[in-house]
């Protein structure tokens, strides 16, 4: 059985931890390992920061959205904005690579949501935006039908 949930909202910093919070909770009937869901909570905190921070360069009339959907034990997650796009996916996947070193971002977030999930697909294209779609397979979970 699928189960689908979709969120949006505008592109700015305070609603990291909405976006975060309000994917664990639907990710939570699966009663993951907390090392599972807390990784998983990591992801979408970098996702969403690249999106607001890279994609609209912090302007307050972007959106982004979120899509969760849960199969048995698998877990996806589609991160979309309609901002900048991203010049090169495979030079901007590699770690400590980043656009903003003034802010002080270390360039691994993309490496963070790779390590931490099964699959990982980026798709950008300038001035159209981007979407990241991951996969994790839980491990630990108890699936509740």
């Amino acid at each position: 059985m699928k189960n689908n949930m979709e969120i949006k909202f505008t592109a700015l910093s305070q609603n990291e931890s909405f976006a975060r919070v309000t994917v664990a909770a639907f990710i939570a009937q699966l009663d993951p390992a907390l090392d599972e869901l807390t990784e998983i909570q990591t992801v979408v905190s970098e996702a969403v920061t690249n999106s607001i921070i890279h994609g609209y360069e912090n302007d307050p009339n972007g959106m982004v959205y979120i899509s969760v959907m849960i199969e048995g034990d698998v877990v996806e997650l589609i991160f979309r904005d309609e901002g900048l796009g991203i010049d090169d996916v495979g030079e901007a996947t590699q770690p400590l690579y980043t656009t903003k070193p003034e802010l002080e971002r270390s360039g691994m977030g993309f490496t963070i949501m790779e390590n931490f999930m099964d699959e990982m697909h980026v798709i950008s294209h300038k001035g159209e935006g981007t979407i990241i779609r991951l996969k994790k397979h839980l491990t630990k979970s108890k699936v509740c039908n």
